[in-house]
């Protein structure tokens, strides 16, 4: 059986969101996400607009979703063993940076795939919160 990993946000859930499960999951049996609590997203300075209970509610309805579970940290590869985890699906916005070139090797040492994938063109959640912001008269800092 082949097991996959992901994770995000999934604030303002968009079709890009879908598109990246959607595509997981073709890759894998079963499909594990990681829906990232609102500690966590504090910690990278923002602030989600729908709470993580809420999120992990909307991930785990997904048809392509076999389960979605809390991510409190930044550490994939230990979440990947713990899950055992194969593959392991990002967006490619990360290829080739400094960062994952370490993270793939220390992937492939432990026999995890790491699989990108191509972001939706025009659409993502930052853009989504500051268009809602604007139309309904809101300072970006407020959200903050």
């Amino acid at each position: 059986m082949i097991i996959g990993y992901t994770t995000g946000v999934y604030d303002l859930f968009h079709i890009g969101h879908l598109n990246l499960l959607k595509n997981a999951k073709g890759m894998c049996d079963k499909l594990v996400v990681g829906v990232t609590v609102d500690e966590l997203v504090a910690y990278k300075g923002k602030k989600a607009m729908i709470p993580f209970e809420d999120r992990i509610e909307i991930v785990r309805s997904i048809k392509y979703v076999d389960a979605a579970v809390p991510q409190y940290d930044m550490d994939k590869l230990t979440a990947c063993k713990k899950l055992k985890a194969n593959i392991l699906f990002v967006g490619d916005d990360w290829y080739a940076t400094e960062k994952w070139q370490d993270y793939e090797r220390q992937f492939k040492e432990a026999g995890i795939k790491i699989v990108y994938f191509p972001y939706t063109q025009g659409v993502s959640s930052t853009q989504i919160t500051k268009a809602l912001n604007a139309v309904r008269g809101h300072n970006l800092e407020d959200v903050k």
